[in-house]
């Protein structure tokens, strides 16, 4: 493997611990997008990898040495380790050219003829060929970026580090960014890249790391957390997942309460207007027909109330509704009139009921 951590933490002061215990293994060639939350100690990850910052605890072992012992060579890692910033940290006073130059020269100990033809080849691959002679000043956020993982890769790594690298730059600039990644990853450089760009980090990834809690809280296959993540955390983080709750004791609902509390909710979270009809017209439907069940008789002394959760996904653009309520058997998909019965089909196609024990659920994707 090419890396490993082991038990890190990271601990600014006892109430700030964006890192309390991380363990993973990257191997030669993977390129692996971290996702998560802000604040969840993404960065820091990366600057523990980097040794920017010293853990508090725990262990980091590059191609096959430990980092964290001492007397390790850190310079001699860095060389090895490349680092893509959100800032792009160029020498100002510098053309690009002699920013791509300055480390092989330097650091390396490589003559300025080869550095030069190294940087030359560089800069074509990024796709500023024709800028090597400008400062930075006079190139744009996009290609200042682009410059600075040139600069990154004259250092020949065994792995580069992307902090968020499209984070400070115009939406219009973006792509341009992404499109050189996307073609590091393809020729197998070993690459982290921490990131909010969820598309491209499905595309270029074979593996995703998502953090919360302190740690990274799961990983797999891009192709497994991006359609079927297993904790519910990471599914709704994947999803951009917006959640609504409500819940009553009692069958007689206030129904003009319950369309307040979720019309802010939609508001809040710009959900489409019809939308918000469809969802509060399913709601309605639903809960009446239970309530008169109860009244009849019909769901037995079970019955506590209802409890209403509504996962809003903005990149799905749709609300998954979910109603449950103990008590006696009733579908009311199926044992309501006929009207609600073409109502709820007409904003909700796909609603199903099940139970378990004694538990009632009514289900369905309002779009």
């Amino acid at each position: 493997m090419l890396i490993k951590a082991e038990h890190l933490r990271k601990e600014y002061s006892p109430g700030i611990v964006p890192i309390k215990d991380l363990n993973c293994e990257i191997e030669k060639g993977d390129v692996v997008s971290i996702i998560g939350p802000s604040g969840t100690g993404k960065s820091t990850f990366l600057n523990l990898l980097n040794r920017l910052e010293t853990p508090t605890s725990g262990r980091i072992w590059f191609d096959g040495e430990d980092t964290t012992s001492s007397g390790y060579d850190l310079c001699g890692m860095r060389k090895k380790m490349g680092m893509v910033f959100q800032s792009f940290n160029l020498f100002d006073h510098l053309t690009i050219i002699e920013n791509v130059m300055l480390g092989p020269v330097k650091l390396l100990g490589k003559s300025r003829q080869e550095a030069y033809d190294d940087a030359v080849r560089l800069l074509t691959t990024v796709g500023l060929s024709d800028r090597g002679l400008s400062i930075p000043r006079e190139l744009s956020g996009g290609q200042q970026q682009r410059a600075a993982i040139a600069r990154a890769m004259a250092m020949n790594p065994k792995v580069l580090l992307f902090d968020e690298p499209t984070s400070a730059l115009d939406p219009t600039m973006v792509g341009e960014v992404l499109t050189v990644m996307r073609n590091l990853a393809k020729s197998g450089v070993t690459m982290l890249i921490v990131t909010h760009e969820m598309s491209f980090a499905r595309e270029v990834s074979n593996r995703v790391f998502y953090m919360d809690e302190g740690g990274i809280y799961e990983e797999g296959a891009s192709s497994v957390i991006f359609k079927n993540p297993v904790k519910e955390k990471t599914r709704q983080f994947i999803k951009n997942v917006k959640v609504f709750k409500w819940s009553t004791a009692e069958s007689g609902v206030d129904f003009i309460g319950l369309r307040s509390k979720f019309e802010t909710f939609a508001f809040q979270n710009m959900i489409l207007p019809d939308i918000t009809r469809k969802v509060m017209m399913l709601l309605e439907e639903i809960i009446a027909q239970i309530s008169r069940e109860e009244r009849d008789g019909g769901l037995s002394a079970g019955f506590d109330g209802f409890l209403v959760t509504a996962e809003y996904s903005d990149r799905e653009r749709e609300v998954r509704v979910e109603i449950k309520w103990n008590g006696a058997a009733f579908d009311p998909l199926t044992c309501g009139d006929e009207y609600s019965r073409i109502l709820i089909r007409h904003v909700c196609k796909d609603a199903s009921w099940d139970r378990t024990e004694d538990k009632n659920r009514v289900q369905g994707t309002v779009r």
